[in-house]
């Protein structure tokens, strides 16, 4: 009950959040990008400087009974960053002009980030800037220097860290040693295929109770596959789907060079981090730490995509207010015009 009750008192802190970011026009967030970025950064610092060490992690300042998460806060900073730096030039043609300043910005932030040490948040983080760079025009030369320079540093960053190496063999055989590294793939196998076509039934399993790691976090989907069985799961699933469609609409019909990448962003940034749990949790990707979102608990993660969907919203009540303006335009034109046609047409018939 202590954490349906503290992510509760998240919900409701994120559902106001989200109900003001959808009334306050977005391009406000503009001149703010650089005190967001500051700020961010600051904290991923201090984090490692004060927080206690959770689970062998240093990712937490912990104020009472409240937790916050600054990795999660740089998600947000960087998002809104890059996408008003983005929007204001052309889009980078050589690996230089990505460099100066966006791709300096990111890694200094994915390099702190992992050090926490936080790989699956990095993920995300530079899955985001993908998806804004490709929005941007990006070459796609650049584009996959870039990605495969990338990809490089994140398998060398899990060869020199011994459990991320052990997370990746666990992966690829899990059997092995069902008992000890590969124990958290076993048993959310086990929790998903338990659940059948319709499940055991709401609070009826019985992987969370001792049995499945992270049960709460990480690995809520294997809770969700057994108590909710395949029905409950492809629901899941489809929500996402749906949400995946609906914010990249958004970001294509946007007219706003800053709020088409916004909306490619946060679209990016919620399916991206859904599709890798998915992915893990039914053992076809290795475990990454990424929890689910909305789903997963979780406060600093569930405040700010609450954010980012408010956002979002935005953007699209925004971009049908421009539209409806647009049209209306157009309509008082055209009504002149044909006014003063009916006029001449008047006139003419007089001088005859």
């Amino acid at each position: 009950m202590r954490f349906l009750v503290k992510q509760s008192l998240y919900a409701g802190a994120g559902l106001v959040l989200l109900a003001v970011l959808t009334r306050v026009d977005y391009h406000a967030l503009r001149p703010l990008a650089p005190l967001l970025l500051a700020a961010a950064f600051a904290g991923c610092v201090a984090v490692l400087a004060v927080a206690p060490s959770i689970n062998g992690a240093q990712r937490w300042f912990v104020l009472g009974p409240i937790s916050v998460q600054p990795a999660e806060l740089a998600k947000l900073a960087v998002l809104v960053w890059a996408c008003a730096v983005l929007s204001r030039r052309p889009a980078p043609t050589t690996l230089g002009e990505l460099m100066k300043p966006v791709g300096i910005v990111v890694l200094l932030f994915g390099g702190v980030i992992v050090i926490e040490p936080d790989l699956g948040t990095t993920i995300s983080l530079f899955a985001m800037v993908a998806a804004i760079l490709l929005v941007s025009g990006i070459p796609l030369r650049v584009f996959g220097l870039a990605t495969t320079l990338a990809v490089g540093a994140g398998l060398l960053a899990i060869w020199m860290e011994p459990y991320r190496r052990e997370r990746v063999f666990s992966f690829l055989d899990p059997w092995k040693d069902a008992e000890g590294s590969g124990f958290q793939n076993v048993q959310a196998m086990i929790g998903m295929g338990s659940g059948g076509i319709t499940g055991e039934g709401l609070g009826q399993g019985i992987q969370k109770v001792n049995f499945l790691p992270e049960a709460h976090t990480d690995m809520i989907f294997a809770v969700i596959g057994e108590e909710l069985g395949f029905v409950g799961s492809a629901l899941v699933v489809a929500a996402f789907a749906v949400f995946a469609w609906a914010g990249f609409r958004v970001a294509l019909q946007c007219r706003d060079p800053f709020g088409k990448r916004l909306a490619a962003g946060i679209t990016t940034l919620i399916c991206g981090q859904a599709a890798v749990n998915l992915s893990a949790v039914l053992g076809i990707a290795p475990l990454t730490g990424i929890p689910l979102p909305f789903v997963s608990y979780g406060g600093s993660s569930l405040l700010v995509l609450l954010c980012c969907v408010g956002v979002l919203l935005n953007i699209a009540v925004n971009d049908r207010v421009v539209e409806a303006r647009v049209r209306d335009r157009g309509r008082g034109n055209r009504r002149p015009r044909q006014a003063r046609a009916r006029s001449r047409g008047k006139l003419s018939a007089h001088a005859d």
